[in-house]
């Protein structure tokens, strides 16, 4: 059911919103416009004062910056030490409350990740970093420790003095959008850790994920966190009551909307052409990192080997895979050999569910493609298959028909998503 309240002026206020997710889960809660208000700390105060809302959310870094500026907060935002929610009651005053909380607990359950009894390691000290603690020790931590960067225990003693940690949360930004690829911590030094939360969501994967996903450690974004307290903040806003079911049915929907859609296979294998059709059907932009290497290098790929060689190519191939890795809800066809470089992989991964298109060596076209035409296509095929799967999420037979390898993908990404 959606609910709604004539005229009713909410929204997000931050530093920086331009790819939050909020929006789109708000609509599917509520009938309201939901605004982004992107501030800086010295125009909070006068937005606020102004009063020109019934109420907004609030995200980093002002969680703990909007609290002197309200008439009354929550014993819960007391208690984290910030507000997330911002109401404004029926006589003018501001009212603060912290739905963080909610969300966060949900987080917590669902990734089966326990901190009870457990060595709780958290990332940040800011307002997001004050919910993790609060959640985590009423959910029965042993011992919960903070990290920053000045702080008494830092990124450069947190190895030695922090070893034993179990469940480790990230609440700084550091991995998010558009800063892909790094993470906080080494998370191979910690032995004992035995589950990872990242509050980030976009990318999907931060680098600290696909660490944790690559030492086998259980983990999760921050995405259904983010659906929980917007679910939360919704009911506060109408004051009405949304069934907890929704959470993981918006989560499954935004995540099937911004996962992009990664095609690779052997070179001939159909990967634009399908690639192409995906887009028209899914109405999502289509993006071929080769045609990024053209345009980036203002050569066409023959003439790049010709002229400055294989591993010239593979170089700028690696630079617009990052790129393209980094976009939502994209359809993006690679070529054929980005499986050949490791560092290829993550880059994919990080927001997207990556495929493999699979056709027969005599059914591949080569006509273009330099590899294809100097190697041996059987041998190349050889080498390169275990490193398709090895990339893949799933793959898909591109022997009969593209309408048929399309339909495939489409009820395959959604059942990954």
């Amino acid at each position: 059911m959606i609910y709604g309240k004539e005229n009713f002026k909410c929204g997000l206020i931050g530093e920086r919103l331009s790819h939050s997710f909020s929006p789109q889960i708000h609509k599917r809660l509520a009938d309201y416009s939901y605004a982004l208000f992107e501030l800086s700390e010295g125009e909070v105060a006068d937005f606020l004062k102004s009063k020109s809302f019934d109420a907004v959310n609030v995200t980093i870094p002002y969680k703990k910056t909007v609290m002197p500026f309200l008439d009354e907060i929550t014993e819960e935002a007391k208690r984290i030490g910030s507000v997330n929610t911002v109401i404004k009651l029926p006589d003018g005053r501001l009212a603060g409350d912290n739905t963080d909380y909610f969300g966060f607990s949900y987080l917590i359950k669902k990734s089966g990740i326990k901190t009870e009894g457990k060595n709780v390691l958290i990332l940040g000290t800011g307002g997001a970093s004050l919910t993790a603690s609060t959640v985590s020790a009423d959910m029965g931590a042993k011992k919960i420790t903070f990290v920053s960067r000045n702080g008494k225990i830092n990124y450069e003693n947190v190895y030695s003095l922090c070893a034993d940690s179990e469940v480790i949360i990230n609440c700084t930004p550091v991995g998010m959008y558009p800063k892909n690829g790094v993470a906080p911590i080494e998370l191979e030094r910690f032995n004992a850790c035995q589950g990872v939360i990242d509050m980030i969501y976009n990318p999907s994967r931060t680098k600290l994920l696909l660490d944790a996903e690559r030492l086998n450690i259980p983990c999760i974004n921050g995405l259904p966190m983010l659906v929980a307290q917007a679910k939360k903040a919704c009911e506060l806003f109408l004051d009405c009551k949304i069934d907890d079911g929704e959470i993981d049915n918006i989560t499954n929907e935004i995540e099937n909307e911004t996962k992009n859609i990664i095609l690779i296979g052997m070179p001939g294998c159909g990967k634009t052409t399908v690639g192409k059709m995906l887009s028209q059907i899914l109405h999502r932009p289509f993006t071929d990192t080769d045609q990024m290497i053209i345009e980036s290098e203002e050569l066409d790929i023959p003439t790049i080997f010709e002229k400055y060689g294989e591993e010239h190519f593979r170089v700028s191939e690696h630079r617009e895979i990052i790129n393209a890795g980094k976009m939502s809800g994209a359809v993006i066809s690679t070529g054929g050999g980005c499986v050949t470089r490791k560092e290829n992989l993550e880059p994919l991964r990080q927001n997207g569910t990556v495929i493999f298109i699979h056709r027969s060596i005599d059914k591949l076209d080569v006509s273009g493609r330099p590899l294809s035409a100097k190697n041996s296509l059987r041998e190349m095929y050889k080498k390169r298959l275990p490193m398709y799967r090895q990339f893949c999420d799933f793959e898909v037979n591109n022997d009969t028909d593209v309408e048929s390898c399309v339909a495939e993908i489409i009820n395959k990404s959604r059942k990954e998503a």
